[in-house]
């Protein structure tokens, strides 16, 4: 991750804006900083317009004498490349450089994220900072990372994107007739006869959004989302050869956002040294939430640790009710990022901004200006604990026996999707799955289709709606080898320009599921006719969202319909194909229902949590969230309470607390207090 030889502990620091202090403040800084074992700062995110007063001229006065006193502090740097917002005189000169909403208007400059991606000016004059600023601090051996431009997002359908589109079609399909062929163009008479007939798919053309959501011709509309993702790919590379160009052996990365929809970031991985993310999951959002996210970052990287890049020490400023982080939140959501795979712990920001929206934004120096305050004072123990654990977690792995595939290309082709029903949500119908895990105790990778399936016993892909060329055949040998495969409703349908694939549904997977799926019936939102449930071991659960009408083909049928005019037709099946067997579950369901299926498929698989909670009635499936992470070192076991309630968990194996020297035996209990953590080295 961030380059070994510097570092030799989790880095616990974050966003650092001492250009917007007069240097008195920055003195007091460091000694609070010193209280509170702060050991990184990130520096230069949004100093472009400071850094360039034009074309010509660059001034990096007060840039110079933040470096240095940062080093002569002790601190190490996350470098920025300051290229997230451009400065006004850019946009008065080059309004190329200005983004196109979908409606067709034309931004002014303001805000972030406002620059268009495929502008030659801002591709120029951000690749030559990126430059000056690599040239120019190339020696400091204080710098570990480079961190180009910040939270890339948004998008763009200006005359440039036009122009780039056009391009990127061609390279990608060679001829108009093949563009025609891929999406189905002869639908409605849209034949195009030149490349100059492509046009952006803006709320003018034919990307109308006839609900809000859906769109009119879908490949159109995937293909943007992809040529939007490559674009702003392209900015970050481009500065990223600029940077290495000078400083090689400094690793260089972007601030990930988790889920971020926007960005295909398992394209953006190959081109990063390391994956980092900034994490502000909202108040009272379910822990799972958090964790899911955590665990794709480290899947982006076949599960090699991630930074931490980013989060709240207390509150943060765009909610509509901005509620404070609890007592012991931030430290247990903290060592939650560790767990999955985070070997940096990191803030925004540092000392609390005195104007515009992020003047209320929590930070580690709040406007008192002291370490009096709640937050600093957590901060700063939480400081001295990862002080204490030194390099011991630094590098480790999560032993993962189950994953989960993630596609982007599935979640923008599924919800751009005319029908089905607008409740589908590709996000969420992974999250059914990963929270019934969660919630089991199970560790679980998160893998892109490109990712080898052979070291899972267990492998889900919920809603796997677009399945591309040759995924079918990974997956057939993944079964027939003796994996277990499991894949849910609306799977199957189309390829990678999002047409159909003839033949009967689930399409390419109809062999390995050993199923044809004749109809779906969608069931609407709070509908109160049929409610429409089946029986699964005994219980009732509920079937929602889409109600798959299926034949077997060789599978068994573990569940049927109770009721409507498919009553007795198929929910679950399974089915054995080689050494291996493939699950289908042809329904939304509930929670219930899918940790009682995963609890009987783990449990057939010797798929085992690593610790028992001592609440096996609590019908959310607890509180306590248990994960591993395995380096030279050893096995590390973290437990950690989100709950309001003191809770037990009886261990499997004996081992030390790392947080309080606490020693346990195989069989004994540990008590987690309210919010609390603890991380056993297992004997």
């Amino acid at each position: 991750m961030i380059e070994s030889s510097k570092v030799h502990k989790i880095l616990y620091g974050g966003d650092y804006n001492p250009e917007q202090w007069p240097k008195e403040i920055w003195q007091e800084d460091m000694r609070m900083f010193q209280i509170a074992h702060i050991d990184v700062v990130t520096l230069n995110v949004f100093s472009w317009a400071a850094l360039q007063p034009d074309e010509v001229t660059y001034d990096f006065s007060k840039l110079d004498e933040i470096m240095e006193y940062v080093r002569k502090n002790g601190l190490k740097v996350c470098f920025a490349t300051s290229t997230a917002a451009h400065p006004a005189w850019m946009a008065r000169k080059y309004p190329d450089i200005l983004r196109v909403e979908k409606t067709g208007m034309k931004r002014k400059f303001g805000s972030r994220h406002n620059s268009c991606p495929n502008s030659p000016t801002y591709r120029e004059y951000s690749v030559a900072l990126a430059e000056q600023l690599a040239r120019r601090y190339k020696d400091y051996d204080n710098i570990v990372a480079w961190h180009i431009s910040n939270e890339y997002g948004g998008e763009c359908y200006c005359e440039n994107c036009e122009k780039a589109f056009r391009v990127w079609l061609r390279k990608k399909y060679g001829t108009i007739d093949e563009l025609n062929r891929a999406w189905n163009t002869s639908f409605w008479g849209h034949t195009l006869y030149d490349w100059d007939d492509v046009v952006v798919p803006d709320m003018r053309s034919e990307e109308f959004e006839w609900d809000g959501i859906r769109t009119n011709f879908q490949g159109i509309s995937l293909d943007y989302r992809r040529f939007n993702s490559d674009s702003m790919l392209e900015c970050y590379c481009m500065e990223r050869d600029a940077v290495r160009k000078y400083t090689p052996d400094i690793p260089v990365t972007t601030n990930l956002m988790g889920f971020y929809k926007t960005l295909d970031y398992q394209k953006w991985e190959k081109e990063m040294d390391f994956v980092s993310w900034d994490s502000y999951p909202p108040y009272g959002a379910e822990p799972e939430h958090n964790a899911m996210a955590h665990d794709l970052m480290r899947g982006l990287k076949g599960g090699k640790p991630f930074a931490l890049m980013e989060q709240t020490p207390s509150v943060s400023n765009w909610h509509a009710y901005c509620a404070l982080k609890r007592p012991g939140v931030m430290r247990l959501l903290s060592y939650q990022a560790v767990a999955h795979g985070a070997d940096t712990v990191m803030f925004f920001q540092m000392r609390r901004s005195i104007g515009a929206c992020e003047k209320y934004h929590g930070a580690v120096i709040d406007h008192v200006g002291n370490e009096n305050t709640r937050v600093f004072r957590e901060i700063a123990a939480l400081g001295g604990e990862l002080s204490n654990l030194g390099d011991t977690l630094l590098g480790g792995r999560t032993p993962a026996k189950a994953a989960i595939v993630f596609d982007w290309d599935n979640w923008w082709a599924t919800e751009l999707s005319a029908g089905p029903s607008n409740l589908i949500d590709y996000y969420d119908e992974v999250y059914q799955y990963y929270k019934a895990l969660q919630n089991l105790h199970i560790p679980v990778d998160f893998i892109g289709i490109e990712d080898d399936l052979a070291p899972y016993a267990l492998v889900l892909a919920p809603m796997l709606y677009m399945c591309k060329d040759g995924y079918d055949g990974k997956i057939r040998a993944y079964v027939k080898a003796g994996g277990t495969f499991l894949t849910s409703y609306f799977s199957g349908y189309v390829e990678e320009h999002d047409l159909v694939v003839t033949g009967g549904y689930p399409g390419r997977l109809r062999d390995i599921l050993g199923i044809w799926v004749e109809e779906s019936d969608a069931v609407p939102e709070g509908d109160e006719g049929i409610r429409h449930t089946f029986r699964y071991e005994g219980e009732t659960y509920p079937a929602e969202i889409l109600c798959d009408l299926l034949h077997t083909e060789g599978a068994e049928t573990l569940a049927v319909y109770d009721n409507d005019f498919y009553a007795g037709m198929p929910v679950l099946t399974r089915n054995s194909f080689g050494s291996g067997c493939a699950y289908y579950v042809a329904a939304r369901s509930s929670q219930t229902f899918y940790r009682k299926l995963l609890q009987k498929i783990t449990g057939e698989l010797h798929i085992q949590p690593p610790a028992k909670q001592e609440r096996p009635e609590a019908d959310d499936g607890g509180f306590v969230e248990m994960t591993l992470r395995e380096n030279q070192n050893g096995s590390f076991l973290f437990l950690l309470n989100h709950g309001d309630a003191a809770e037990c968990v009886t261990l499997e194996q004996g081992g030390r607390n790392l947080l309080d020297g606490s020693e346990y035996r195989a069989g004994e209990t540990v008590a987690l207090d309210p919010k609390g953590a603890a991380i056993l080295c297992l004997s």
